[in-house]
């Protein structure tokens, strides 16, 4: 047996699914109403011809349904089309009913409603000038029925009840559809500037990427000029201790610089850039602390590690443990005698906060944190903090800066955790 095709996700696709579930009520209740309207109340309708409209709109509501599974995307144009059969339908059942005084003739109200919270104005305007024009002629062509403008032997008005019942049926389906189709619109502009943020952002890191890659590469001669002349003059001064002690020091820094740099050719490679592992999480977390404090001996910092177990795991890239290092690094930045660090763990995601005692942060600069190349330090350019939210971001996590009451800042990561998927 074929498998159809789902419906399309497409914003004008979904309104279109929702307008064929409208038409079909509507008309459902306007079939109803010509049943109990010669049944039970005994109008003179002429039933043939209003159950040919009816059956006529029935068919294309089941062709609708069939082109839904095709495909093909659902345009704007084609979606107003449907409204348009919908003015022309409504239109030749109250030409056969009554005209403008038939009872049900607000019901043009639904479409353009429909219209105006789903299509461009441009399209908005041509239904509006539709249902404008088939009002109009209403008004003076239509075929009358005596029994809707006068009181039943209850002492009912029919044209009362009927415009009560319309109003009623209206009501539910535009407050149940039409919410629902503008909130798929504002979903989708949520989505589309979503998009255009990422893509911002991705052209931002390009170009920071590009320019560290052109760096290291200008980089690499200096480098290497510094080392054999840093060579040369501990050859030269042998018998100066105190001077051999700097020349040394000088030389760790040169290879360390050299060293970053081969790392940072390295993590240019596509193939090497989009190598994940997953890996406990105090696994990844330790020697990250343990490199820092390398580079950071002057720091002194407090761990508070969760470790009840089974312990979870994560995924992670080299590019994920330089955004970590960034944050530590700005915390000891502001605070180098004392940096709070603490891990934790819920059920879906880990937690890491990293506290210092600095000055703090106001909260209208922590907004806008990551969003730019934006810095609280005097010196900073801001390229280290937005790098790392941009690669926290793809590990589908967040980065939060605040300062609590007692002062300081509190940089809060959040990232999920890798639950493995068990093979069905």
């Amino acid at each position: 047996m074929p498998i159809s095709q789902p419906l399309p996700l497409s914003t004008p696709g979904r309104n279109l699914v929702r307008l064929t579930l409208i038409r079909g009520i509507a008309w459902s209740g306007f079939l109803a109403a010509i049943i109990i309207g010669i049944e039970l109340l005994q109008i003179h309708l002429l039933a043939v011809q209003l159950i040919v409209i009816t059956i006529v709109m029935a068919a294309l509501n089941m062709l609708t349904w069939w082109r839904l599974r095709q495909p093909y995307a659902v345009t704007d144009a084609e979606y107003l089309f449907h409204l348009l059969a919908d003015v022309i339908g409504l239109a030749l059942f109250f030409y056969y009913s009554g005209g403008a005084s038939n009872p049900f003739v607000s019901y043009f109200l639904v479409p353009l409603t429909i219209s105006a919270a789903t299509l461009p104005w441009i399209y908005t305007w041509i239904i509006a000038a539709a249902v404008l024009s088939a009002y109009t002629f209403l008004m003076q062509f239509y075929i009358s029925v005596p029994e809707l403008s006068h009181a039943s032997h209850t002492g009912i008005s029919l044209h009362l009840l009927g415009m009560w019942l319309n109003f009623l049926l209206s009501t539910g389906l535009i407050t149940t559809f039409v919410f629902k189709m503008a909130h798929t619109l504002r979903h989708r502009e949520k989505m589309l500037g979503e998009v255009r943020e990422k893509l911002m952002r991705d052209e931002q890191i390009l170009a920071v990427a590009t320019q560290a890659a052109g760096t290291a590469h200008e980089l690499g001669t200096p480098l290497s000029t510094l080392a054999v002349m840093l060579k040369d003059l501990s050859r030269e001064y042998p018998d100066d201790p105190l001077l051999q002690e700097d020349l040394a020091l000088m030389r760790e820094q040169v290879d360390r610089c050299k060293s970053k740099l081969q790392e940072l050719v390295k993590q240019a490679d596509k193939e090497q850039q989009s190598k994940e592992n997953i890996v406990p999480l105090c696994d990844f977390l330790k020697p990250i602390i343990d490199y820092w404090k390398v580079l950071r001996p002057d720091v002194k910092y407090q761990l508070d590690c969760t470790m009840h177990q089974p312990m979870p795991c994560i995924r992670v890239d080299q590019t994920l443990e330089q955004a970590f290092l960034n944050l530590l690094n700005n915390a000891a930045d502001a605070s180098p005698e004392r940096v709070d660090i603490k891990l934790d763990w819920q059920l879906d995601y880990m937690v890491l906060k990293i506290k210092d005692y600095g000055a703090g942060i106001a909260p209208e600069v922590a907004a806008k944190l990551g969003e730019t190349f934006i810095s609280t330090k005097e010196e900073g350019m801001g390229i280290g903090l937005f790098l790392t939210h941009a690669t926290i971001n793809r590990f589908q996590g967040t980065v939060k800066l605040y300062s609590p009451k007692e002062g300081g800042t509190v940089t809060e990561v959040k990232l999920p955790l890798y639950h493995s998927v068990p093979v069905a």
